[in-house]
Order: structure tokens, then sequence, then C-alpha cells
């Protein structure tokens, strides 16, 4: 079993900045890929970011392109999401997430990911 809390949210001026943290326990964290995805109100699960395993590869989505940045300790079983110049179109509950299995390449698709945290509100304000 896979536990997954995420922390960091809030509310926060547009152009402003955030820190996203996940906090992973239950198995070796540093062989698995970990991705952060994002849920607005009435819309579907949107692909954030991807960071390979051993941390030296990240792919992120058009829309946080050039803006966020994933990163991740696997000393502290930690991921995080570095949030810049953030935008009303930004708010969501944003969710970290872990595949069933180790290694193997990035994931952008939900399908992919078998472990979720239960979220943490971010609200940019215009």
């Amino acid at each position: 079993q896979v536990q997954l809390v995420e922390s960091g949210g809030g509310l926060v001026q547009a152009g402003g900045s955030l820190r996203l943290s996940c906090a992973a326990s239950g198995r070796t964290f540093s062989s698995y890929v970990m991705g952060w995805f994002r849920q607005a109100p009435g819309k579907e699960r949107e692909f954030v970011a991807t960071i390979y395993w051993s941390g030296g590869m990240t792919y992120y989505g058009d829309s946080v392109k050039g803006r966020f940045t994933i990163s991740r300790d696997n000393a502290k079983n930690t991921v995080y999401l570095q949030m810049n110049s953030l935008k009303p179109e930004d708010t969501a509950v944003y969710h970290c997430a872990a595949p069933a299995s180790p290694y193997g390449s990035m994931r952008t698709r939900k399908y992919e990911y078998a472990y979720w945290g239960q979220g943490t509100q971010v609200t940019v304000s215009s």
C-alpha cells in the first residue's frame, strides 16, 4: 500500500508563487516515477508534470510549461511542485500520484497512475 499526502496549497494573488509538497510512504519511493495532476470544478483531471524515478528528467503539460517546476528529494520521500507566475486559471485541487510499478518511463495519463493523494487546494485570485 502507498500513502501520498500533499501540502502547501492556499490562496495567492495572480503572479504569485506556491510550492506544493507530496510526502510518500509505504514503498521504495526512489524507484518510482511520480506525477502531479490538477482538477478544477466541473473539469476533467488534467496532467501537470511528471518526474523520472531518478529525478533526471521531467515533463510538463503545455499550460504550465515554463512556470512550474517538478522536483524530488528521494532521501525525504518527497516530490515538490514549484509554481510561479500563477494565474486564476491555475485554481484547482492538486493531486500527486504514483504508478503501480517501479521504474519505466514518465507518465502523463491519469490511468497510468494507481495511487493518489487526497489533494491540496490552490486558489489564485485576480
